[in-house]
């Protein structure tokens, strides 16, 4: 019991501080963050662009599909290029070849020695800091003036109806006329323009440095690696090996208990099913719905890489843009998953209380059509405002605000919120009578509860950013919601349910799950917690950012290193007695979470974390492998195996044709690696090759993008694609067997269940 309390303690430590570290770095990121100049003017006072046109095309560029369409700062889609990138390329190129012509009028023969001092001029006058703080403007030359409006055009016309451009348009998958007002195509350049002169311009007080740490990788411009990314990788590899060895170390010095002598018969047998338990039903069937809809959005998605309006020939882009059909795909698993484990939370927590709360089953009900119509609402929405181009306001509020993973209007958002709090209630409710009977599970339930609550309550920071927001302090807080509420609090609310699970099914002790549960959960988060800022290296964050997100996106991987051997583990005590052969899939489906979060997680994530590796492969395939391994093979295997594992309890034995769910198993694991293995990782790889020996743009560029190396890696997609399909399709069957009306007779009565909590 006292080493139990230790480890509470030192669990609310390390969220103190680690929270208050990761606050005051964001603090550090508003105060340095790249300015907004109040106008750009050249050096005989002309304006080019003002400062409300930066923040306006900021806004115009997520209402156009944002990091739906390209990337800004590296974060964002695929196919389309990274905005910042390609403008800080074409600006330099066109400087370059003013200034040649100007020589030329000189010396119409230019030499080598010619031609490498004008680079040098380029390179000095693009790297130069002319940012006045007292005018707060911007000053540039007559002839990079000139520069700046050639791409500008260039710009206006792409995401206008510029008849030369349409092939472009066609390799970006984008759609003609995407920004249909002339104003906002003004604005949209601004902002390109100002995410790419703080991709190059000097911070003020460092040498060779930008805003951005030198990203992207332009030799044009003298963007290389800095010393600080170089020196903290190795750091960080440092410190990997280091973890990884004192874990094993650890663990095998550890006095090992005697394990839990598994029941002669199934513990959960005679559970019956509370009217709210029951009610959870409908929650897993449409989780198996969106699963199937996310995966056909997929399949369009990528097949936009090759033909970018058309599918198979069909015009399809003209209803369901590249924009619309990845903003479903990346929303949707999201939905699906999250919304698994709301659902297991809702059917455990009466289980493990043994009370069925008044009005409980009214309030699951209600909180599933609430969830049904911000699912479709949102998506409506956001297709609608895409396709009938209905502007920034529309977009932020109701439509589609642009971004990754938190795509939905701020409408929906909020109403996303008040249900999650009203999930927290409901859970809590049911819960109250387990937390307050002392038991050994007591812990693991407080632990469920207390995950919970963080989940119901940091789902706010989708809220913290508005539509004026500095786009720096944005992806601070976009990845707050992304990385800690999904990679996070969810991750620590569905190990604990695993663990409880496994404590009542009689696999491992309770007072060993307790222990363990807060241990992990304090290696976890002591990572996870300042591991955010890995995702914000380059993103206008000074170079502490790279210093603290790197080590701790290190440690952040050494608890993977066991999850594998724990897995092993789980399946060998998963054939200690027949009657667990019922469970079978739930207990595979949590092994297949062990191999991917050390493959997908741990291996593909650190592949990529080290800031001298994401300096050349951020937007690239490489974190496309890395996120299809751990956010399916992580976090929807996960959810899965959950569901199985209640569809099981609201189901009698019987009616569940187990038949075909190794198949599904087989097919969705195997499909998922060929997807990986055989697609997007072997084009993350190329991709990265161009990048080093190019540089960003260029790796993004439609030569590497429409290359026959890469739209046959796109064709390798399929066979895994197929295969991954057929295994959801008979997931769907074995769900759609459980409700035939003749199996629907013998399904379990309801009933009080006893409380399943050890004394």
């Amino acid at each position: 019991m006292k080493s139990t309390q230790r480890l509470w303690r030192w669990l609310g430590l390390i969220f103190v501080v680690s929270f208050g570290a990761l606050g005051y770095l964001g603090w550090q990121i508003y105060l340095t963050a790249p300015p907004i100049p109040k106008a750009v003017v050249t050096s005989d006072g002309e304006v080019l662009f003002s400062g409300e046109q930066v923040q306006r095309g900021q806004q115009a560029w997520m209402a156009a599909g944002g990091q739906q369409l390209g990337t800004v700062w590296g974060h964002g889609s695929y196919v389309a290029p990274d905005w910042s990138a390609d403008w800080l390329h074409r600006e330099a190129t066109a400087l370059q070849a003013i200034r040649s012509a100007e020589q030329r009028k000189v010396a119409p023969n230019l030499t080598d020695a010619d031609q490498a001092a004008i680079n040098a001029r380029v390179r000095d006058e693009m790297r130069r800091n002319t940012y006045n703080e007292s005018t707060g403007t911007v000053t540039v030359s007559a002839e990079r003036a000139q520069a700046i409006r050639e791409v500008a055009g260039h710009f206006d016309g792409l995401f206008g109806t510029e008849p030369s451009l349409a092939k472009l348009r066609d390799q970006y998958a984008m759609t003609e006329g995407a920004l249909p007002e002339k104003a906002d195509r003004q604005a949209l350049t601004a902002f390109f323009f100002w995410t790419s002169w703080a991709a190059a311009t000097n911070r003020p007080g460092e040498t060779e440095l930008s805003y951005t740490s030198n990203w992207p990788h332009e030799p044009l411009v003298g963007n290389t690696m800095s010393t600080s990314a170089a020196v903290w990788s190795m750091v960080s590899i440092i410190l990997l090996l280091a973890g990884i060895a004192a874990m094993l170390w650890l663990h095998g010095a550890d006095k090992h208990e005697e394990e839990a002598r598994v029941p002669a018969c199934d513990p959960l047998l005679g559970a019956k099913a509370t009217p709210s338990m029951k009610a959870t039903r409908k929650y897993f069937f449409t989780v198996i719905g969106l699963m199937l809809l996310q995966i056909g959005m997929g399949a369009i998605t990528a097949h936009y890489a090759v033909e970018g309006q058309a599918f198979f020939g069909i015009p399809l882009a003209q209803v369901l843009p590249y924009v619309v059909s990845r903003t479903i795909h990346t929303q949707i698993g999201i939905f699906w998953i999250a919304t698994v484990w709301l659902a297991t939370g809702l059917y455990v927590a009466p289980l493990l209380s043994g009370k069925e709360p008044k009005f409980q089953k009214l309030g699951v009900d209600l909180l599933f059509w609430a969830l049904i119509v911000v699912v479709l609402g949102s998506t409506f929405t956001g297709w609608l405002g895409t396709l009938q181009h209905r502007g920034v306001d529309f977009s932020f509020w109701v439509g589609n605000q642009g971004l990754d993973f938190t795509s939905m209007g701020r409408v929906w958002q909020i109403l996303l919120f008040i249900g999650l709090l009203f999930w927290v209630f409901l859970l809590g409710r049911a819960l109250w009578p387990a937390l307050k009977k002392p038991s050994e599970t007591r812990g693991l339930i407080a632990m469920v509860f207390l995950s919970a609550t963080c989940i119901g309550g940091f789902y706010a920071t989708s809220l913290t950013w508005g539509q004026h927001t500095h786009y720096s302090m944005i992806e601070y807080w976009r990845w707050w919601l992304v990385h800690l509420w999904v990679e996070g609090f969810f991750e620590v609310f569905a190990t604990a349910v695993v663990a409880l699970i496994f404590t009542n099914l009689g696999l491992i002790r309770a007072a060993s799950a307790n222990r363990a549960i807060i241990a992990e959960t304090i290696v976890f988060l002591f990572g996870g917690i300042l591991g955010t800022l890995h995702h914000l290296y380059w993103t206008g964050t000074p170079t502490s950012v790279i210093a603290v997100g790197s080590v701790f996106s290190a440690l952040e991987v050494v608890p993977l290193t066991l999850i594998g051997l724990e897995a092993l583990q789980t399946y060998r005590r998963s054939k200690a007695v027949p009657w667990l052969n019922a469970y079978k899939w739930v207990i595979l489906s949590f092994v297949a979470v062990g191999f991917w979060n050390t493959v997908g997680a741990g291996l593909l994530g650190f592949a990529i974390n080290p800031p001298a590796s994401l300096y050349y492969v951020q937007g690239l395939n490489m974190t496309a492998a890395h996120g299809h391994a751990a956010l399916f093979g992580v976090y929807g295997m996960l959810g899965i195996g959950l569901m199985l594992f209640c569809l099981r309890g609201l189901y009698d034995r019987a009616l569940h044709a187990d038949k075909f769910l190794k198949p599904a198993f087989w097919s969705l694991n195997i499909g998922l690696a060929m997807m990986v293995f055989l697609s997007l990782l072997p084009a993350g790889i190329y991709q990265a090759w161009a990048s080093i020996s190019k540089g960003l743009w260029y790796a993004r560029s439609p030569e590497i993008i429409h290359s026959p190396v890469m739209e046959t890696l796109v064709w390798l997609r399929v066979p895994g694609d197929i295969v991954f399909a057929a295994g959801s399709v008979l997931l769907a069957v074995y769900a759609w067997r459980l409700l035939r009306p003749a199996r629907r007779a013998a399904a379990v009565p309801a009933g009080v269940t006893p409380s399943l909590a050890k004394r």
